[in-house]
């Protein structure tokens, strides 16, 4: 019984690409700069599986036999959001970037949004999640009117206490801004962030919940339904797809809850495919600048390793990568246009294969469905050949 789990930590970059400069990313590089400002990670068991051989981390040696398959992987689709870069795990490249609304939104859509929702709107403007409920909060309580805001992704976000919109309309507000935002509209994502507390001291939930554009084309998920193999998605990964071939998921509240439930699964048997994002790095630490927080993120995850592989049957291939970087050290608070580390552990593979600079994330889409025996993908280069044993 053969099965892949495949394990995004989400915005762990690990390198500027070539045309970083394009989205003003020269010299983003999450890991080394997070490393180098914290006085170097400890992450004795990514370094194992052979982490440190993709590039140089400062007070990270590289080993000399890795237990992994290690490279890192370019995004080749235009954009550096989370959609974006799991899709093109998935075997999606975009030649367009989902569009961004610097601005804020324009006027008109919004004054057909509100008429829509029966609601009138805050805000609409690029501004930091937790920022924005503290200063619009007390409004919004007093008057009903959601909170609308964008950030440097493609995204529609829709901010709202639980006591005054509860959350069954918010989801309901939030899919009618779906339906809406189409064409030159069309963001990736629309993204209920319900809060709770009082006046000074508002705090996000984890009954956050995105609502995806539908993929464009045939992903690696629908092509595993499509031949009865059962894909499990863990985390957002059930919201970045609108559950297309995806049998079972299971949201997560933080990075830990993530890990505890896909090692539940892998413990289980279960599934063909499972797939994991752990969103932590990203949402928690990346976008807030908070090096240290980053860097604890990391060690936290790494000393959940040795669980993971533990647990891995003998014909299970373990994929953990990254879907874009998020620089916590940069002034930036946006994603950052990086590579993303490609490490590969089974107990029947090769190991200590370097696997190169791939030059699509599609790549890893490719290996998976090669492995589990099925026909190529439109996009990406399957490296299962060079990993395979005998």
């Amino acid at each position: 019984m053969r099965r892949a789990i495949i394990i995004v930590m989400d915005s762990v970059g690990i390198g500027e690409m070539p045309d970083s400069w394009e989205y003003g990313d020269q010299g983003s590089n999450t890991l080394v700069n997070i490393s180098r400002e914290v006085g170097g990670l400890k992450l004795p068991n990514l370094q194992r599986l052979g982490l440190a051989n993709i590039v140089s981390i400062p007070w990270l040696e590289a080993v000399n036999n890795p237990l992994g398959n290690y490279g890192r992987m370019g995004e080749k689709s235009k954009g550096k959001d989370t959609t974006t870069g799991h899709w093109e795990i998935a075997g999606i490249i975009l030649e367009k970037a989902f569009p961004t609304f610097p601005q804020g939104f324009p006027s008109d859509f919004i004054k057909s949004f509100e008429e829509k929702i029966g609601r009138k709107v805050l805000g609409n403007e690029v501004a930091s999640g937790t920022e924005i409920i503290q200063r619009l909060g007390d409004e919004h309580v007093r008057t009903g009117k959601p909170i609308v805001y964008t950030s440097a992704d493609s995204v529609f976000q829709i901010a709202a206490h639980e006591e005054i919109i509860p959350l069954e309309e918010l989801m309901s507000i939030c899919r009618t801004a779906r339906t809406m935002l189409d064409g030159d509209l069309r963001v990736a994502r629309v993204i209920a962030r319900p809060f709770i507390g009082q006046s000074g001291n508002y705090q996000r939930t984890a009954n956050r919940h995105d609502f995806s554009v539908e993929p464009d084309g045939e992903t690696l998920l629908d092509k595993l339904a499509a031949n009865g193999l059962k894909v499990i998605a863990v985390g957002k990964i059930h919201d970045i797809f609108v559950g297309r071939g995806i049998s079972e998921f299971v949201t997560t509240e933080n990075n830990m809850d993530g890990v505890n439930k896909t090692l539940n699964y892998i413990q289980k048997g279960s599934g063909d495919l499972i797939f994991a994002n752990l969103v932590d790095f990203d949402m928690v630490y990346g976008h807030r600048n908070n090096v240290f927080g980053y860097a604890q993120a990391l060690q936290e995850f790494d000393s959940r390793l040795p669980d993971i592989l533990g647990a891995l049957q003998k014909e299970d291939i373990l994929f953990i990568t990254a879907d874009h970087g998020c620089d916590p050290t940069t002034a930036s608070t946006d994603h950052s246009r990086e590579y993303v580390p490609l490490l590969v552990y089974g107990e029947n593979l090769k190991k200590g294969v370097n696997l190169g600079t791939r030059s699509t994330l599609a790549d890893l889409g490719a290996t998976v469905a090669e492995y589990l025996g099925l026909e190529p993908l439109s996009n990406g280069q399957s490296f299962y050949q060079e990993i395979k044993e005998g």
